[in-house]
């Protein structure tokens, strides 16, 4: 994890200043961290695109994507933003316009959108080693997991989503579960930072990961997705030769060499941000080599002032669609810092080191 001091709390991490040829240089890094900033409102909310929507989990992507560059402050402004605006039942909204929390546009409230904020916070206190931060921000990551834990079935899946007349959806998501697997261990490695341990969410956790390993049944069939095949191995679910046997399995049907990664079949669109997804799964699995070479196969992405197009038509050869989304250029900039050996988002990623919930493969 991030260095200690003689207090044992841990210290700043700086951005990282390594180099990865044909990748993104340590400038570029910087100026696609301020296009973010840039995009960011004044009351710490990062919309998609400014104008746009912003949603809680994109929100929190982008806010790391500040942090592995060193912008702190501005990553602080967008978890206080969550912090203020959090539902009383620890949610949030799926959606407001252009971060606006008087404008919600979907009442619905995404299970993985709530569970996300726990990822962000952890990031951000390794990052900056700020205990009053972290402090401050234990009762909201709480109250976010108590929300999704209130949607997990008796087969360990977590619905997708509560509608704005309370109901949760029947289904839950592969992808969006994978993801909350992964917040539920940051939100334990913050319950133990706090000395409040979590025995519930160790259970919930293993149920979980029990669910998502053998049970693929019990999720919503959206294979024709890229991640559904890459998240479980992005968020640590699916590890070892598993998780190198499920990249390999589908890699000709998404991967586009030159291009990126398709972000549905049977579109002929690559995305930047499941690009660079992968390129984490990648590293995940132990192919940092393979993981550069998908981030550097989307430089075509790139704007000159550092911001990146969400996706591109190789087969019409056209940008598609014509918006440049902070989401997009977080993703980037968090799978650059992993290969560069940012500290913090190798925690977050790796996981190495961060609680695993309970073994419950062995007794369903």
């Amino acid at each position: 994890m991030t260095s200690t001091g003689r207090t044992g709390r841990p210290e700043p991490t700086p951005a990282s200043p390594h180099v990865l040829p044909g990748v993104l240089t340590h400038r570029q890094v910087a100026d696609t961290a301020d296009t973010i900033a840039a995009t960011q409102r004044p009351d710490g909310a990062i919309p998609w695109f400014e104008g746009h929507h912003l949603d809680p989990w994109d929100h929190v992507e982008a806010a790391m994507a500040l942090d592995t560059a060193g912008r702190h402050e501005q990553a602080g402004a967008a978890y206080d933003w969550l912090a203020r605006h959090q539902n009383p039942d620890g949610s949030w909204y799926a959606a407001y316009v252009d971060g606006d929390p008087e404008r919600p546009t979907d009442r619905a409230s995404e299970s993985n959108f709530s569970a996300y904020p726990a990822v962000g916070v952890l990031h951000h206190y390794l990052a900056t080693g700020d205990e009053t931060f972290r402090r401050r921000m234990w009762p909201h990551v709480r109250a976010a997991v108590e929300f999704v834990l209130r949607l997990q079935r008796p087969g360990g899946e977590i619905a997708w989503r509560r509608d704005p007349d309370g109901s949760p959806a029947q289904g839950a998501l592969l992808t969006g579960c994978s993801s909350i697997h992964q917040a539920l261990r940051c939100a334990l490695a913050l319950a133990e930072a706090q000395g409040e341990p979590q025995p519930g969410w160790e259970l919930a956790a293993g149920r979980l990961a029990h669910a998502l390993r053998r049970h693929p049944d019990r999720f919503l069939d959206k294979s024709h997705y890229s991640m559904d095949w890459y998240y479980p191995v992005l968020a640590g679910v699916v590890r070892g030769p598993a998780a190198l046997a499920r990249l390999a399995d589908r890699w000709d049907d998404f991967v586009v060499p030159g291009f990126g990664v398709r972000c549905v079949l049977p579109n002929t669109w690559v995305t930047g941000g499941e690009s660079a997804e992968l390129a984490l799964a990648l590293w995940v699995a132990g192919q940092p080599e393979r993981a550069a070479e998908v981030l550097r196969s989307i430089g075509h992405l790139r704007t000159p002032e550092g911001r990146y197009w969400t996706g591109f038509d190789y087969a019409a050869g056209r940008v598609w669609p014509r918006e440049l989304t902070t989401w997009t250029a977080g993703a980037v900039l968090l799978a650059r810092a992993v290969l560069a050996g940012h500290t913090p988002t190798r925690v977050v990623f790796d996981g190495a080191t961060l609680p695993r919930g309970l073994d419950t493969d062995c007794c369903a």
